[in-house]
């Protein structure tokens, strides 16, 4: 088994695109759009398959806005291949004015990484 994608409500779809492709060289599909539900979608790919949905509708935006529900993804990990581009990533990216919510480090079950938060506020923890 293994998981084929994680799907993610967003407000602003091609920024959060632009994101992921910029920062994790993730490749994006082309824009889905169904007019009868407003709904849009990217999926982004990793070089080894697994995949990012990018999703948004109108209504489900708004709820989500409006309500003051926290449930659903924790964070999710991806893994750059070494602490160095751990380091260089984490840097790049509060370079460029995103959050680090956490520096790297190793952590107490032998994880070196960082926590940045998307621009939608989604914890992404950069592993080795």
């Amino acid at each position: 088994m293994k998981i084929e994608h994680i799907a993610i409500w967003t407000f602003d779809l091609e920024k959060m695109k632009d994101f992921y492709v910029k920062y994790f060289n993730l490749k994006s599909s082309e824009k889905y759009y169904n007019p009868n539900k407003k709904f849009s979608s990217y999926f982004l790919a990793f070089e080894n398959g697994a995949r990012i949905e990018i999703m948004h509708r109108p209504d489900i935006s708004q709820f989500i806005e409006q309500s003051d529900l926290k449930l659903g993804l924790a964070h999710f990990a991806i893994s750059v291949g070494s602490k160095k581009k751990v380091d260089s990533l984490t840097e790049s990216l509060r370079k460029n004015g995103f959050n680090v919510i956490g520096e790297p480090r190793t952590t107490g079950d032998g994880y070196y990484e960082s926590v940045i938060s998307d621009p939608e506020g989604n914890l992404i923890e950069i592993t080795e």
